[in-house]
């Protein structure tokens, strides 16, 4: 009986041993199932169990967010929370018309602030010509090879149904020309213009109209960054709006890289605190264009002197070759490097443990350029860190294996090698030695420097990795709009217009222009550098006290600085006054309408236009405590001891303590010299 028994025991943990593997291979099945067929909530789930490199390090689990240092850091811009976007027509405004001149067709080339640029003035190039567009192909998406052919072109980067859709009131806009259109280009039958980056209406009127009337299509080449230029007559405003239109509504990112952008946006916000967004603005053609090769002592100089002189055959740089970068950096025509931005930061009272996400997909220099702000800030991260290989791989789509084909022997070469290969024994020379490899492919994408004169042609690997670039920055864009806190190392590009930080702190002034955007005058801050440049680690209070005035003012002096700069270049980098209105609370409008600030705020803006009587039903008064939110502060002994990290106690400090009664007399000095 005994032994009957234990055999009917050892016959049930084999049934329950058989069931409980055959349900965790069901259950496997299952997370397979769905990581392979769900769109939305898989990726959740990944995310979830998937070690990110990123983890947050916080001095204190709390963080008070009614304190006044936070309203000082992180809090709305008073000044400017009664603007707001507007960028609606303001007077007649007609339909498209169906009986349009013909077709426009535009190739756009560049990069990712060129295109967009570039688009918003193709738009209103074709309702200025009243052409029917169709949708403007990109070319680094075409050319490049292997790339998903589930996105190309437009539909790469931008959702084509979105984007026709929010302009349908504007223009005619069409997906590909008619067939016999399509004929005509395919043999290049169809006029073309190369348009420059600030050519005229009349240009258009007077020289594109008349070939478009008469060929029912013309294709225009963009190349520059944009093909209309920025100032445009008085009686064009509403053109203006238009590009508004087209920037800030029109242009939406295809789903795929919404979402992924989301998601980043939700872990850089999932411990609870803030962050800034720091776009450096160091790619090499901007370093070659502005003289700055001098800023780096080693190979990288070379690269930009390099690409200097490719600008300067070329008539892109007027300059000399070698010029003196020093100087150019104290006239702040060179970049902030990681270094100083981080030292801004942490002089006006950013903690150690603050987030920084790094945008751009390409830091001049390398990583070894951001290790200083590695040391100042504890948490600076980027796309790479905060998404895994999997969510930026789907995002490409399904992209074709590169395989670099091998040149086919010629018949001759063939059947020498078969005759050698027949032949009878007899001694053979010794193979000849392999041929040396390409330095560059060894040491680095650098490496070419050190043998050849000529920049080597890119790669189909390259040219895929450049398709790529645009949806990292278009993530990158995302999340520097929505930030709490956003500071350009650099505001210009390798052709010396506005760059994608431009275009983010315009998106920034036009969506939310309230939110802290600083705009540092590169110029006064390398002064200010320069003069403590032997203590930048042990700055004293003095000098941090420059250092908060100067940030802090930069926020309305910079709008300033943009309005005379940057807009005569980009109308999407400085969109006020056209594309925005001014909405105070009735209750405050006769006391604001002569303070020193609405003065300011006019001055600083424009002429700025009055919001519509159905907003004022959005307005949400002010509160009478953020009146003197910028009149208090509390104890910030971190911003004396820079780059100390404070645990419990124990602080290293620098430069002495600033009490609680000196931040508040600061403060109140810089309110005043703002006023």
């Amino acid at each position: 009986m005994k032994g009957e028994g234990k055999m009917m025991f050892k016959s049930k943990m084999k049934w329950v041993g058989l069931i409980g593997l055959i349900l965790s291979t069901f259950s496997l099945l299952v997370h397979i199932f769905l990581a392979r067929f769900t769109e939305d909530g898989v990726s959740e789930y990944q995310s979830s169990v998937t070690i990110f490199s990123w983890r947050p390090i916080f001095e204190n689990a709390e963080f008070s967010k009614t304190s006044p240092l936070y309203r000082r850091l992180w809090g709305p811009v008073r000044r400017l929370e009664s603007l707001h976007p507007d960028a609606s027509p303001r007077g007649y405004y007609a339909d498209p018309s169906y009986r349009a001149n013909g077709f426009i067709f535009v190739r756009i080339q560049g990069g990712f602030h060129e295109i967009r640029n570039s688009i918003s003035d193709v738009v209103v190039v074709a309702r200025l010509l009243n052409a029917t567009l169709v949708i403007p192909e990109i070319q680094s998406t075409t050319s490049s090879k292997g790339i998903s052919s589930q996105f190309k072109s437009f539909a790469y980067l931008y959702n084509e149904e979105q984007f026709m859709a929010a302009l349908a009131k504007d223009i005619n806009i069409v997906k590909t020309l008619p067939k016999n259109l399509k004929g005509a280009r395919r043999k290049k039958k169809i006029p073309s213009f190369r348009v420059s980056y600030s050519a005229s209406p009349y240009f258009y009127l007077h020289h594109v109209l008349p070939v478009l009337i008469k060929h029912s299509v013309v294709e225009l080449v963009v190349s520059d960054g944009g093909c209309l230029q920025a100032s445009l007559p008085p009686h064009l405003e509403e053109y203006q709006r238009l590009r508004c239109r087209v920037a800030f509504h029109a242009l939406r990112f295809r789903q795929e890289v919404q979402e992924l952008a989301t998601r980043i946006l939700r872990r850089l916000r999932a411990p609870g605190r803030p962050f800034i967004a720091f776009d450096p603005g160091m790619i090499r053609d901007a370093l070659a264009y502005h003289g700055c090769a001098e800023l780096f002592q080693d190979v990288h100089t070379e690269l930009i002197q390099h690409k200097r002189a490719w600008m300067i055959k070329r008539r892109i740089v007027r300059g000399k070759l070698s010029v003196n970068s020093m100087e150019l950096r104290l006239n702040g025509t060179c970049p902030l490097m990681p270094e100083e931005v981080g030292i801004l930061l942490r002089a006006y009272g950013y903690s150690w443990d603050t987030i920084i996400y790094v945008s751009g997909g390409e830091v001049f220099g390398g990583q070894r350029t951001l290790i200083p702000l590695h040391a100042m800030f504890a948490n600076v991260v980027d796309r790479t860190s905060l998404s895994t290989a999997w969510e930026l791989t789907r995002i490409y789509g399904r992209e074709a294996n590169l395989i670099d084909p091998k040149t086919p022997l010629s018949v001759e070469e063939e059947e020498k090698h078969e005759s050698w290969k027949n032949v009878g024994p007899r001694p053979r020379p010794l193979p000849p030695p392999p041929a040396r490899p390409k330095s560059y492919n060894i040491e680095g994408w650098w490496g070419w420097v050190a043998e050849s004169d000529n920049e080597p042609e890119s790669t189909v690997m390259e040219l895929r990795t450049n398709a790529h670039k645009l949806l990292w920055e278009a993530i990158d864009y995302m999340v520097c709009v929505e930030a709490d806190v956003f500071i350009p190392g650099f505001d210009r590009d390798g052709k010396g217009h506005p760059n994608f930080a431009s275009l983010v702190m315009g998106h920034r002034l036009y969506q939310s222009a309230s939110s802290k955007t600083y705009r540092p005058d590169r110029r006064k801050v390398v002064k200010l550098l320069e003069e403590t440049r032997d203590h930048l680690y042990q700055a004293n209070h003095t000098w941090v006290t420059s250092i908060r005035k100067h940030l802090r003012r930069s926020l309305l002096d910079g709008l300033t600085e943009a309005s005379t700069k940057s807009k005569s270049l980009s109308v999407l980098s400085h969109p006020v006054p056209e594309c925005s209105c001014l909405k105070y609370d009735p209750t405050e409008s006769y006391v604001n309408a002569s303070s020193p600030s609405h003065s300011q705020l006019q001055a600083t803006l424009g002429a700025v236009h009055h919001c519509p009587a159905w907003m004022d039903s959005q307005i949400i008064s002010r509160s009478k405590d953020k009146e003197s939110e910028e009149d208090l502060d509390e104890d910030d002994s971190s911003s004396s001891g820079l780059f100390f990290r404070h645990n419990g106690s124990n602080h290293e400090s620098g430069g002495g303590e600033i009490n609680k009664e000196e931040a508040q007399l600061e403060d109140q000095e810089e309110e005043s010299g703002e006023k």
